[in-house]
């Protein structure tokens, strides 16, 4: 048996990765996607193989009583393109809405940004986006080559920003923005608009989907994330416990927490759709954190920084919808934590040899929970169990 690698080094989620699997363009269909069937690396599933399967396929898996938790979370159009009073060209990356100066919510009319030419844009200094309808105005500088500015609209923040403003591709895509990016980059149950990046995973689901999702007797509820620019950035430390995470904004609202209540109480099974929403409700996970069996999920809101990897335990979660992420990426390693690393990076070396596509609009993986039966209460008092797919 080959010893495992070191699991405290971020080259140990390490892999290669042929540069023509990565998706640089969404399927026809937003449903269209395939999906890699992970079974979990312990417990009673621990021995079933890796299936390849079609992203509708995902309903098979899913039982009645179970609940499905998606991240409505909305990309903001924050590339803004423009020029200086002089006539320069210049740019703006909105990152991230700040609060105003008195530490109440600024409507996205504040944000941590990233400029170009950062010699030029000080703070002070403006940048005419649209004359008249949109402009930012620098107004401090960050430690990091950041800048604080002020989004100066007569339309309202929010609407400036879809009229002006350009989808934030990820790099990986190597191209600009398309047409057809305004709407395939963004899932269709989108709603708090906040995010820098798509929660990527919630882009295969149509509201067909979602609607026999529901007939089933699965339950649907939603939380928020805002996704950071830090989603794209791999780990620059070898050391994983080195790491620091970025800060993303989060809600649980009191109907979110209490279907986690209802699902646990019925014996059911939580379904992530995406790694942000596993950190989502990781990250409001109430309960006494050295008993199992107390899975507690408080409603609130607030910012993390919690990264997940193999050792730390996931307490809320038991199964996950993803795609499939950067080499030495923390997303990585939070599936890693999901699934167990050898089964991830098997999973993986088989994505890569079946040619599945890789990142934002590529495929999907489908993380088994241990437990195979959303009636675990049935199950160990005796009575009928209810098997995944019988709905």
């Amino acid at each position: 048996m080959t010893a495992l690698p070191d699991l405290t080094r971020a080259s140990a989620y390490d892999y290669d990765l042929p540069p023509g699997l990565v998706a640089r363009y969404p399927t026809e269909r937003r449903d269209g996607s395939r999906l890699l069937v992970v079974p979990p690396g312990a417990g009673p599933e621990a021995d079933q193989p890796i299936e390849h399967r079609s992203f509708p396929d995902l309903l098979e898996y899913l039982a009645p009583g179970d609940l499905l938790v998606l991240n409505e979370s909305r990309v903001l159009p924050v590339r803004l393109l423009g020029h200086k009073p002089t006539g320069a060209a210049c740019e703006v990356f909105l990152l991230r809405p700040v609060d105003g100066p008195d530490g109440t919510p600024d409507d996205l009319l504040r944000w941590e940004a990233l400029v170009r030419p950062g010699s030029k844009l000080k703070p002070g200094r403006r940048v005419i986006v649209a004359a008249g309808e949109l402009e930012v105005f620098i107004e401090d500088g960050l430690p990091d080559g950041g800048r604080i500015v002020r989004l100066e609209t007569s339309l309202g923040a929010d609407a400036a920003l879809e009229r002006y403003g350009r989808i934030p591709l990820p790099p990986y895509l190597e191209r600009d923005e398309e047409p057809e990016d305004r709407e395939r980059y963004q899932t269709v149950f989108a709603r708090v608009p906040g995010s820098v990046a798509a929660p990527t995973a919630g882009l295969h689901f149509t509201p067909e989907l979602l609607e026999r999702i529901s007939r089933a007797g699965v339950d649907v509820t939603r939380v928020t994330l805002h996704v950071g620019p830090g989603t794209f950035r791999p780990m620059e430390a070898e050391r994983v416990e080195d790491h620091v995470m970025h800060a993303e904004r989060w809600e649980v609202p009191p109907e979110a927490a209490d279907a986690v209540a209802r699902t646990r109480a019925r014996g059911g099974r939580v379904w992530a759709v995406g790694t942000t929403v596993v950190r989502t409700l990781e990250s409001a996970a109430a309960g006494d954190a050295s008993d199992p069996a107390d899975r507690t999920v408080r409603a609130g809101s607030g910012e993390t920084r919690l990264f997940l990897h193999p050792g730390v335990p996931i307490r809320v979660v038991d199964g996950l919808v993803t795609n499939f992420h950067l080499p030495r990426s923390t997303l990585l390693m939070l599936v890693a934590a999901m699934a167990g690393y050898e089964r991830t990076m098997e999973a993986y070396a088989q994505a890569v040899r079946e040619a599945y596509r890789f990142y934002s609009y590529g495929d999907a993986m489908l993380i088994l929970p241990k437990l195979p039966s959303s009636r675990v209460s049935a199950e160990t008092s005796g009575g009928p169990a209810q098997a995944p797919g019988t709905a």
